[in-house]
């Protein structure tokens, strides 16, 4: 096993992204800290805030208790190799005991797609602020060697630039944080802004950092709560295209792998763009037809058309050792577990 006898910390707790990447760690021997963040204890890239409960924000004991996260306490080695530790993404110095010891940390911690009156304070600032907090504690230790930052494609294309079908967008785009704010787009602008302080801090402070960049992450769950993502393939169970197609797709347990790889890989540097198809609505419906015969598609899909997206180049992941599941396989693996935790039935 690679990873016997080193320690990692994971911040994001028990997010979709954050509870793979710990299966995945445990399995190859890894020791893990885990930094169960009071104000956003299930929080990753795609991670609903309506997942919270109440008692997440009181004291560290009731939460570590909290039935979601079991599926941590239930995974193969967490209970000789996984450790639990309480973090606060916008307290300086929060994060300095889960990082001790450390050879690689991967920050997964972020607020996500969610609507908001206040985007500072909801997004921007844990976003900017928990980042530069985690990595201001990776260089108060020796042991960190690496760091791997979950990023997104949200802080790579938007930048106002045509996103026509010849377009093909790779790791050397970066999103305009002055477009994302006249758009709007807080997610988007937490995402870009987050990413620009990570990237300076860490060249001023010689740490040897990588980003990776998903978009829409799909496949098995492994925690107990609905999260954004996955939430897009049941929603269209429902009729509801809550998230506009075309859809670029990448398998949960990729992601996870990707990080894993992001470490161990010496050569590994920069940013990776994780999208290993961009897919139209009309085919994953064709997917859920072929995979659920009793599914009826909605009216209101019967009339969609085929439409054409920019390219994404995925050839740096696969420089990683990254061999993308294929995307219909990964939608059928996430209805089967839609099924499996009970939040779909047919």
């Amino acid at each position: 096993m690679s990873g016997e006898g080193k320690l990692v910390c994971v911040t994001g707790a028990s997010g979709y992204i954050a509870s793979w990447l710990v299966k995945l760690l445990l399995e190859r021997g890894y020791t893990v800290t885990l930094s169960l963040t009071s104000a956003f204890l299930y929080l990753d890239d795609f991670d609903f805030l309506s997942s919270m409960s109440p008692s997440f924000t009181s004291e560290f004991s009731s939460f570590t208790d909290d039935p979601k996260i079991k599926h941590l306490h239930e995974l193969d080695g967490a209970k000789e190799r996984l450790h639990l530790l309480k973090a606060n993404l916008l307290e300086e110095g929060s994060f300095d005991s889960a990082v001790d010891g450390c050879e690689g940390v991967f920050h997964t911690a972020s607020p996500v797609f969610v609507s908001t009156n206040d985007p500072q304070a909801d997004f921007i600032d844990p976003a900017v602020k928990g980042t530069l907090n985690v990595l201001s504690s990776c260089i108060k230790v020796q042991s960190v060697k690496r760091v791997v930052v979950t990023a997104s494609l949200a802080s790579i294309v938007f930048n106002g630039k045509p996103l026509t079908p010849d377009v093909v967008v790779d790791e050397t785009w970066f999103s305009d944080p002055a477009f994302c704010k006249e758009s709007k787009y807080w997610y988007h602008l937490s995402k870009t802004l987050a990413e620009e302080a990570a990237w300076r801090f860490a060249k001023e402070n010689g740490i040897d950092l990588i980003t990776l960049h998903p978009e829409l992450v799909i496949g098995p769950l492994l925690q107990s709560s609905l999260n954004f993502s996955v939430e897009v393939i049941l929603n269209l169970f429902n009729g509801a295209q809550s998230y506009p197609s075309p859809y670029r797709l990448v398998d949960v347990r990729d992601v996870a792998y990707a990080h894993i790889q992001a470490l161990e890989v010496p050569t590994a540097s920069g940013r990776y763009l994780l999208v290993g198809r961009v897919t139209q609505l009309s085919e994953v419906l064709k997917v859920l037809h072929q995979h659920c015969p009793t599914f009826t598609l909605p009216e209101k899909f019967k009339a969609v058309k085929y439409e054409q997206s920019f390219q994404v180049n995925n050839e740096r992941a696969k420089s990683l050792g990254i061999n993308f599941t294929r995307w219909d396989v990964s939608v059928q693996d996430t209805v089967e577990s839609l099924k499996e935790k009970g939040f779909l039935k047919f």
